[in-house]
């Protein structure tokens, strides 16, 4: 097991202090994307940040190199026995783990008429099962005097769901069901939160032109960067909102009633 995960360290000796008096958040898929946005604004609030990475290790590195205080972890999260072992190891030497953050996720398309069990089976390993488990054992293991932070990334289709991407759409609605009831089970002093970003960066097989107008498809015809995300997560962690709550954060999105997504509503209209 202890073979399926890894820490880099060896440029990373002088956080060593840093890690005994910062808090530290755990953010998994960090190193590119929304992650990587989230890397840099917990770093810049002062953070000691754990980037997460499954095979990006260029980029996790370049990210924790350019932060003032920063490390790295790989672990495949389809595993779950090695997510759990991660998580516990980070464990017994963060003195103040405020914060996991689980950003990291599969986004494969099939759909209601077809599943594809292949794309099923990893959707749910990443986008659901794993992160629960590594949410109960940092709830299990994790020190914080401050209290600890669980923030799972959810989507906003959940308000009004399409039947594209249909795997991850389920392993979303799994995913998030898993937050509330585990905010239920949670102490007086932990928060378990659900962050639902609309739609953001370019995916699947979006050009950077045909997202500029896909995700303009929302009640403000404007795009939500990857940065207002990020301003959201760290209000979760430092807020007072009740455990449980969700923010969305997609430029009223989820307020429209969108029959597919986006991807394809925008190239419908061409």
């Amino acid at each position: 097991m202890w073979r399926k995960y890894r820490t880099l360290a060896p440029a990373q000796r002088s956080t060593i202090v840093a890690v005994m008096t910062l808090p530290s958040v755990l953010i998994t898929g960090g190193a590119k994307r929304i992650g990587a946005a989230l890397c840099r604004q917990f770093a810049a609030a002062g953070w000691h940040v754990v980037v997460h990475y499954g095979s990006s290790a260029q980029a996790a590195e370049a990210l924790a190199a350019a932060l003032p205080s920063a490390e790295t972890v790989q672990c495949d999260l389809a595993d779950g026995d090695a997510a759990v072992a991660m998580v516990e190891a980070l464990a017994a030497r963060l003195p103040d783990w405020r914060c996991l953050i689980a950003n990291a996720s599969v986004f494969e398309h099939d759909d209601a008429t077809r599943i594809d069990t292949a794309v099923a089976t990893r959707a749910y390993a990443v986008n659901a099962l794993s992160p629960m488990r590594m949410a109960q054992a940092y709830l299990a293991s994790a020190r914080s005097a401050a209290g600890r932070r669980v923030i799972q990334l959810t989507d906003q289709k959940l308000a009004h769901p399409n039947p594209d991407f249909f795997s991850y759409s389920m392993s979303k609605y799994a995913v998030d069901g898993g937050a509330l009831m585990l905010s239920m089970a949670g102490s007086d002093n932990d928060r378990i939160y659900r962050l639902a970003p609309g739609a953001i960066l370019p995916s699947h097989d979006q050009s950077h032109e045909e997202a500029q107008v896909s995700h303009r498809l929302n009640l403000l015809e404007r795009l939500t960067g990857a940065e207002e995300v990020a301003e959201a997560a760290l209000f979760l962690a430092e807020g007072p909102l009740a455990s449980g709550s969700t923010l969305i954060v997609d430029s009223g999105q989820h307020l429209l009633d969108q029959e597919r997504d986006v991807i394809y509503l925008a190239r419908e209209r061409v």
